[in-house]
């Protein structure tokens, strides 16, 4: 099976609308692997077929009974997390343990916290594997990791020989976890003044876990002369320039839509050049 992780230096630069419209044109297994800011799933409209709980963190709880109130915790903990009534700010707690180590009554209990939920759904392209993160909470990329999963097991399954990836922007931890093993990096840039800036560091990613990259310039004739750029900089680093999509604002309207731009506007030139772009890259990989 191919997977494809479709990637970006920074947000903003259409990373999702293009996974949205090569999910339109490939009819297969898309994960939403963005899962801090999820949002492919206004596009692609998925119907939840199945939710499970994601704990990821631990929650430090204080037993009142056994509480003699001596100081221990709030002393040990660095994030401020006990209270003057010694209780536990659920918002400040890190999960770290260390009240429970310090105190000297065996009065603090590490319980699980719920820090998300994991979805399999359906859409109108074919089946989806998303993520909610709740508020505040951490571990994305573990997170990351079970959507991977539960995809690669759905497409294993149904038996879909492509998965689309739609991962996270820069190269954090989550972004790390949505590319390792996997088939093709695409990177989705734009022709500004950080652009190269923030392509070398996902082109430094995607070599340092041996994975052939593709670039796709967005909006390119905002600035020709940067979009120029970054093809230099692709041919001095043999990476293959799968495509050119135009700025227009009908982008922002199939968004507002809720629909692909592929299906909102199957013959405007934008979703032409996409069309172009997915039969490059189907050569490619």
């Amino acid at each position: 099976m191919k997977e494809i992780v479709i990637l970006s230096g920074k947000g903003g630069t259409g990373k999702t609308s293009v996974t949205a419209a090569f999910t339109a044109l490939a009819h297969t297994v898309v994960a939403d692997c963005d899962v801090d800011a999820p949002n492919l799933h206004l596009l692609l409209n998925p119907q939840i077929q199945k939710s499970e709980e994601f704990i990821a963190s631990k929650l430090a709880t204080i037993i009142p009974e056994l509480c003699f109130e001596c100081g221990a915790c709030e002393h040990a903990c660095r994030f401020g997390a006990v209270t003057p009534e010694y209780t536990i700010d659920p918002i400040m707690c890190e999960g770290c343990g260390v009240c429970q180590v310090s105190c000297p009554y065996n009065a603090i209990q590490m319980q699980d916290r719920l820090s998300g939920y994991i979805y399999s759904s359906t859409t109108a392209y074919g089946p989806m594997a998303h993520a909610e993160l709740l508020a505040g909470e951490s571990n994305s990329g573990k997170l990351v990791t079970k959507v991977r999963e539960l995809a690669r097991g759905i497409a294993k399954a149904e038996d879909y020989s492509l998965l689309l990836v739609d991962g996270p922007p820069g190269i954090a931890c989550a972004t790390i976890a949505s590319v390792t093993g996997a088939t093709t990096g695409l990177i989705v840039t734009e022709p500004t003044i950080p652009a190269i800036h923030d392509l070398e560091r996902v082109v430094q990613l995607l070599d340092h876990f041996q994975i052939p990259a593709l670039v796709l310039i967005n909006k390119y004739d905002l600035n020709t002369q940067k979009s120029e750029e970054i093809e230099r900089y692709c041919k001095k680093q043999d990476i293959s320039v799968v495509g050119q999509i135009p700025y227009d604002t009908i982008m922002y309207d199939a968004v507002v839509a809720g629909h692909p731009i592929i299906e909102f506007a199957p013959n405007h030139r934008i979703s032409t050049e996409l069309k172009k772009s997915w039969t490059t890259i189907e050569d490619q990989i």
